[in-house]
Formats: C-alpha cells, structure tokens, sequence
C-alpha cells in the first residue's frame, strides 16, 4: 500500500513521501495563482480551481483560498466561501449544493497522533462531510470525521468536533445543537 492510498484511507502515512509531497507541491502552487490573481477576472481565476477540485458547478471562493492536495475536495452547486479558507484535505471533503462559508473557514481532515515520537513520523485523517443548504459562520472549525447534516446553521466562532443532524443550529466550543429548523423544502 502506497503512503498515498494509506493518507486516502485514513491510516498513518509518512506526509513527506515523494509523491504527496509533490502533489501539495502542484496544490499550493495552484492556490498561489489563485490568491494571486486579478479578482474582477472571476472567470479566469475560478477556472483555476477547476484545476484543483472536484466541482459539480457554480462556485465562487474569495482569495485567500488554501489547501493541502485540492483532489480530495468535492464540491456542490452554488457553493460560496468568504475570504481566508483553509482546507486541508488529507482525506476526503465532500460539500453539498447551496453550501455558504463566512471568513476564515478551516476545515482540516488531517490530525496526528498524541504520541510525540509516533508524531513525529506519521500522521492520519478522517473525512469530513457536509450536507445541502449549510450556512457555515466565520471563524469556524471543523475537525476530522465530522459529518454535518442537511440544513444545518453552524454559528460563527464554533470549533465542530462532532457529527451535527439534520435540520440543526449548532454553537460554540465545542459546537453543541442549540435549535431544530422547521424546514418546508427538503434538503436536495
């Protein structure tokens, strides 16, 4: 098993391996050309991210954007993220239809072990998956294996290190279900 297929399949990998290094190499460049581009050519600097994600169809992300690998990223229709999101996507994220970020978003599938030693060597992950119609608030932490559910309001400031249902308000450190949504349409 390569230390890629170990990194996808959410076992301890070595990160500094030749080839991942250079696939966040090819990624972080991409990102570059992204921040770094003029921002009323939309056209042009969202066809960048084309390059670097999976992207079901309307998407717009205001620089600054950053991730580890880009591939791993899915993303629905009309998706929107405010400035300042950071992805790291050593495993698989997977964003729903409808989906909107305030500033400074960091979704991160990546962890490491609490043993010094082993953490020096290895790290590992845990996707994280988000439903349609998610509004995520500015400054908000998602941590690795989280699943947020349908219609979901996460509220500015939340570190979420746990599964939120569908149909939830949720707040806080650690981000807790506050609210259940009415909702009269049904998720996508």
């Amino acid at each position: 098993m390569s230390e890629k297929d170990k990194m996808l399949a959410g076992l301890p990998y070595d990160a500094w391996n030749t080839e991942l290094f250079n696939d966040r190499m090819r990624a972080k460049s991409l990102c570059h050309q992204f921040n770094q581009a003029d921002p009323v050519k939309t056209t042009n600097r969202m066809a960048l991210l084309t390059d670097l994600l999976h992207c079901k169809g309307s998407v717009h992300i205001e620089p600054n954007f950053f991730c580890d690998y880009g591939y791993n990223i899915e993303v629905g229709e009309q998706f929107y993220a405010n400035h300042n999101l950071v992805i790291l996507d050593v495993c698989k994220v997977t964003i729903g239809d409808n989906v909107m970020f305030g500033p400074n978003v960091m979704i991160s599938t990546a962890t490491h072990p609490i043993d010094p030693i082993e953490r020096q060597k290895t790290e590992y992950g845990a996707p994280i998956t988000l439903g349609n119609n998610v509004w995520i608030g500015g400054n908000v932490s998602i941590l690795p294996g989280v699943t947020i559910g349908h219609n979901c309001v996460i509220g500015a400031g939340s570190v979420v290190n746990k599964d939120i249902p569908d149909n939830s308000v949720a707040v806080g450190n650690p981000c807790k279900v506050v609210k259940t949504i009415s909702s009269s349409s049904p998720a996508r």
